[in-house]
Formats: structure tokens, C-alpha cells, sequence
């Protein structure tokens, strides 16, 4: 933690990483707590005191000690959606209104934005994205060319604004010959527009900054993962915002000096929702016992995740994007009862082998393993490195020296409880 500072926290993978878990165990270290980008698409699930919960809007530092959360410019919001997730934390004891801060420059996820996210993946038939049909992809798209509704729009002139907005998606319908109806969905959708009114909107950007020049500490909190960002990602399989670390700078309105550390999230393997290129993604019964160990379905959607073995090949270049200082590692729990862990060490694309990650993953890529031994021990009960069994502990430098980084947090549960904090 650095005072004065941001510190950064992101997933290195496709997604699902853990990241909600880790914010909450960190949280105690900050003053704030500020998601950057990303949308309801992205479940961040807590487990503590006998409780589960899932956030896709709110920052994963609600639950500790009265922090301020900030949801930042680079977050779009789906007012519905927020509000049935605002209301389940607060039915549960969760005090919201006073500690939940909202960007006015936050754009809005509207009825007809989620109608044009069905319509575009049908028109593309065999070649759809995957999206979880949300509205993110053509919400972002409205930011993009100018023509989007934002959070400090239903401070004023809101519903001539919504009612222009609504009929240029109409009109984009119309043209795909798209049948839908949005009766049910934009009644509660207005609803959530007068629940969002009732907490503070804020200029985040100058909020931020304040806080920072105060000497005060920030966590930045991202959503989905590194091989998901728009243009880092594997594109075209990817998702509509920057999920890396410059993603905080853009997502906030903070200055990249003010950057200090960057947590980088791990699974001790790997895995991938939705369509797009997985090198190594498992199709036989190993992945379906590491899907099934992990409990490998999305937050949000339910949908089964894809397995594989951790990929070296692109942490080391999320890494390298990211600037990442710390790693922290995910779900090694998971593997407790294989006799064998493998590891990808390069590519072999169209037969040359390759250890950077290249331009196109989609096709002629072959994954290059090492073999470790597993380390066969139950280690949900552990309390501290030391009790850490001689074969895990060397995966644990197997991968230090072959990322370049320091593993800083491993996880060995679900619950807060399960985490250890190496020396």
C-alpha cells in the first residue's frame, strides 16, 4: 500500500480470477475503493462468515469497515441491474447510500442497448463474440462515437435525453428487422434511474484526486482480464473496455505517476468463458475434473467455464502490459489431487517454437508443457507458508522464475479465511 498512491489490482488471465476475494482481503490497507471499467457482465464473488455474495457493479470493498467505494467514468451501469444488487447487499446489512460514490461521466446501459447486443451477435451467426448480453459492447460503442447517455444526465433534461438516445436505437433495429419487446425491462429500468438518484454522483475525477493529495490510499479495482482487453486482448474475443493497468488512468482520471503497485491475479490454472482462442484449453477428462474442482460456472451467467493448464506464455505478457509488481495466485486448492501439473513454457506455431505471445492465437498454436509433480495434499486447512508441502512450494518457484515476479498471496479456499500472505 502506498499513501498518496493508486494500487492497481487486475486479472492476467481471460477473466475469473478471483479478483472480488482478493479486493475484499486488501481492503482493510486503503482509504478507497475504485472499479475503473467493465459492467455488470463481470461477476466478482465474496464468500465469508457462512455468506456468498456476487457483486457486478460494486466495488468488492463494500463489506470492510465503512470504506468509501467509488464506481469510476470508466464503468458503464445498468440501473436496474445495480439496483436489485444495491438492495440485496442492503437487505443483508449492508449500509450503501452514504459510502457508494458514482461518476457522473459513468455512461448508462439502456433497454435498447441490450436489445442491440442480441441483435448484432445474431446477425453474426457462426462467428458471434460470445457476449453475455448485457448491453456493454454497443453501450461502449455510443460512448465511443459520442452519442451515449451518461450517469450526470439524470441530473437534468433526462428524459428528453433518454427518449433521443432510444429512438436512434430503434431506428438501428428497424434496419436488422429485429423483434423485441421492452415494456417489463425499461419500466424497471426507470425505476432504477430514480434509485440511482438517491446516491452521491460525483465529478470522481476531482473526488480522487483529492483523496490522493490528501495522502490518503486508493485500490483500483478491474474487471474481466487482461486477454480480454480491447486491444491487448485476443481480439476480436474480447471485451469492450481496457482491462489493463492504463485502463485506471483513463477509468478514474488519475496521472500514471500516481500509479504504484499493480496486483496481478492468477489462477494456479486456466480458464476461458464464452467464444475466442485458448491454447490450452483441456477437452478430455482432466478438464472437466479441474472445471468440476473449481466449481467452474460464471457468476453472472451460469455458463461453464473452459479449462486448461496455466498459460506462461501470456501471464508473461499481461505481465509485461501491466506493469504487474505482485502476482497472487488463485485456486491452488484445485489441483491439490493431481499427480501431475503441467505448465505451457512456449507455443509451437506452425511447427517453430515460440515464447512470446503472438499477434494471431486463433490458429497454429500448439502448447509446449513442462511437467511438475503434484503435491497431493488437502490444503484448505493450511494456516501458513510453512505448512506448504515440499512439491507446492517448488511449483511456486517454478513459476517466480519463470514470470520474473513475486507470488505475494496464494489461495487455497474460497472464503476470506482461505488466504496466505507470504513473507
Amino acid at each position: 500500500m502506498n499513501k498518496g498512491k493508486v494500487d492497481v489490482l487486475l486479472g492476467l488471465q481471460w477473466g475469473d480470477e478471483g479478483k472480488g476475494k482478493v479486493v475484499d482481503v486488501l481492503t482493510p490497507k486503503y482509504d478507497v475503493i475504485a472499479r475503473f471499467q467493465g459492467g455488470p457482465n463481470a461477476g466478482h464473488t465474496l464468500e465469508f462468515e457462512g455468506q456468498k455474495y456476487v457483486l457486478r457493479s460494486i466495488p468488492s470493498g463494500i463489506f470492510q469497515g465503512g470504506k468509501v467505494n467509488i464506481i469510476g467514468n470508466g464503468v458503464v451501469l445498468a440501473p436496474d441491474l445495480f439496483m436489485d444488487e444495491a438492495k440485496a447487499l442492503e437487505a443483508s446489512g449492508h449500509e450503501l447510500r452514504s459510502r457508494l460514490h458514482i461518476s457522473k461521466k459513468a455512461h448508462l446501459i439502456m433497454p435498447t442497448h441490450r436489445v442491440l447486443d442480441a441483435a448484432y451477435e445474431a446477425a453474426k451467426g457462426k462467428n458471434k463474440v460470445g457476449t453475455t448480453g448485457k448491453g456493454i459492447g454497443p453501450t461502449y460503442t455510443d460512448k465511443v462515437s459520442r452519442n451515449g447517455l451518461r450517469v450526470g444526465d439524470i441530473l437534468e433534461n433526462f428524459e428528453q435525453k433518454y427518449v433521443e438516445r432510444k429512438a436512434r436505437h430503434e431506428q438501428i433495429l428497424r434496419s436488422l428487422n429485429y423483434e423485441y419487446d421492452i415494456t417489463e425491462v425499461e419500466k424497471k429500468w426507470l425505476e432504477g434511474i430514480e434509485y440511482l438518484r438517491q446516491f452521491p454522483i460525483v465529478d470522481s475525477e476531482h473526488e480522487i484526486n483529492q483523496i490522493l493529495k490528501s495522502g490518503r490510499s486508493v485500490l483500483c479495482e478491474g474487471a474481466q482480464g487482461t486477454m480480454l482487453d480491447v486491444d491487448f486482448g485476443s481480439y476480436p474475443f474480447v471485451t469492450s473496455s481496457n482491462t489493463i493497468c492504463a485502463g485506471a488512468c483513463t477509468g478514474l482520471g488519475i496521472g500514471p505517476n500516481r500509479i504504484g503497485d499493480v496486483y496481478g491475479i492468477m489462477k494456479a490454472y486456466c480458464t476461458r468463458v464464452g467464444a475466442g482462442p485458448f491454447p490450452t484449453e483441456l477437452f478430455d477428462e482432466t478438464g472437466t475434473r479441474i472445471r468440476d474442482l473449481g466449481h467452474e460456472y460464471g457468476a453472472v451467467t451460469g455458463r461453464e467455464r473452459r479449462c486448461g493448464w496455466i498459460d506462461l506464455v501470456a501471464l508473461k505478457y499481461s505481465i509485461m502490459v501491466n506493469g504487474v509488481t505482485q502476482l497472487i495466485m488463485m485456486k491452488s486448492d484445485v489441483l491439490d489431487g493431481f499427480d501431475t501439473i503441467k505448465a505451457c513454457v512456449a507455443y509451437k506455431q506452425n511447427g517453430v517454437e515460440i515464447d512470446y505471445f503472438p499477434y494471431n492465437i486463433e490458429e497454429g498454436i500448439e502448447p509446449v508443457y513442462k511437467e511438475l509433480p503434484g503435491w497431493k495434499t488437502d490444503m484448505t486447512k493450511l494456516t501458513s507458508e510453512e505448512q506448504f508441502p515440499e512439491a507446492f512450494v517448488n511449483y511456486i518457484h517454478f513459476l517466480e522464475a519463470e514470470l520474473e515476479t513475486p507470488i505475494k498471496i496464494i489461495s487455497i479456499g474460497p472464503d476470506r479465511a482461505q488466504t496466505i500472505v507470504r513473507k
